[in-house]
């Protein structure tokens, strides 16, 4: 092999991304080049280590024998290299670089918004990225450096740091529809209703819990609508669709206001917190520190910092995919 020149470690960097993207168009985007720019940076990498390193077709692209062998020493690499630049963070006064985040919906509107204008103004020397999303990932293998999901669906070898105390679940509905169609007062009375249905991050459908410990209940409850995604069912319950489930802080405004009731409140199920979680191997990434403090921060004082309490029967909310 020729020596190692200045140029080949942003090549073999080009060489990760394809093969961790699995495709030379995401890959072009998360690069922020273009794509004909990577396949001839490609074809210039083999050309040189005299080894065909990818197969790609109009659909794929996936590693030859030699590609796989390369991949699988370079991810140890550069989790060194990134490692070494990590522990730099310790010593500056503001993060630099750039942080890439996966979280749901929930985590988003009811963490992230309230402190995007003054984390960005804080650290202007950080690149904050922000994928919202409900499904389930593995952060690590999509180029992430940190998640935003609920307590237990944290993958046992992350790290996971609480960002609010207990989430409090309750059912909700429009005082219309509980003008025409009466008040539920009890977990059997929602099969005579009309529910708002959820689903989960892997598109199966969400058994509503009520109440906790040895009382609590899942019901598949009743409906003609359903929804991955709160805003649309908050939306649905607003027009009267039906009887609604969610998570008391996304509809705060809402109950203030009287667009929407609570019903059944001693039924309310109680789940452990939203967690921001990371790989176990990685020393620190550029800012995330900072971040879940301002969170926190932003937190404390509010319902979203409540008095934790043990963790609740598995079948609560914050162990589904929601």
């Amino acid at each position: 092999m020729a020596a190692f020149n200045r140029s080949e470690l942003a090549d073999l960097n080009v060489f990760m991304t394809i093969i961790r993207r699995r495709s030379f168009r995401h890959a072009a985007h998360e690069l922020g080049v273009t794509t004909s720019a990577l396949s001839h940076t490609m074809r210039n990498l083999e050309t040189r280590l005299g080894v065909k390193l990818l197969y790609r077709t109009s659909r794929a692209v996936e590693p030859t024998d030699a590609g796989t062998l390369l991949a699988e020493k370079l991810r140890q690499g550069f989790a060194m290299i990134q490692d070494g630049l990590d522990t730099l963070d310790l010593h500056r006064e503001s993060p630099i670089g750039r942080l890439r985040l996966n979280v749901p919906r929930d985590a988003a509107a009811l963490l992230l918004a309230p402190i995007l204008g003054e984390f960005t103004n804080a650290y202007p020397q950080l690149r904050l990225d922000v994928i919202v999303e409900d499904a389930m990932i593995d952060i690590v293998a999509e180029g992430y450096d940190a998640g935003i999901r609920y307590g237990a669906t944290v993958p046992q070898d992350m790290v996971a740091v609480p960002l609010t105390g207990t989430l409090r679940w309750i059912m909700v509905a429009s005082p219309g529809y509980l003008a025409r169609c009466g008040i539920p007062q009890a977990p059997q009375d929602l099969l005579q209703h009309s529910c708002i249905r959820m689903y989960l991050g892997d598109k199966t459908p969400y058994k509503w819990e009520l109440g906790n410990g040895p009382r609590q209940q899942r019901i598949d409850v009743p409906g003609h609508f359903s929804a991955a995604d709160t805003e649309t069912i908050v939306n649905a319950a607003l027009q009267g669709v039906g009887v609604a489930y969610c998570l008391s802080n996304r509809v705060q405004q809402e109950l203030a206001d009287g667009r929407l009731v609570e019903v059944m409140p001693d039924w309310a199920c109680l789940g452990q917190p939203l967690c921001m979680y990371y790989s176990s191997r990685r020393q620190s990434q550029p800012g995330l520190r900072q971040l879940m403090d301002m969170i926190r921060l932003k937190t404390i004082g509010s319902s979203l910092m409540e008095q934790y309490i043990e963790p609740a029967p598995a079948g609560w909310p914050g162990r589904s995919e929601i």
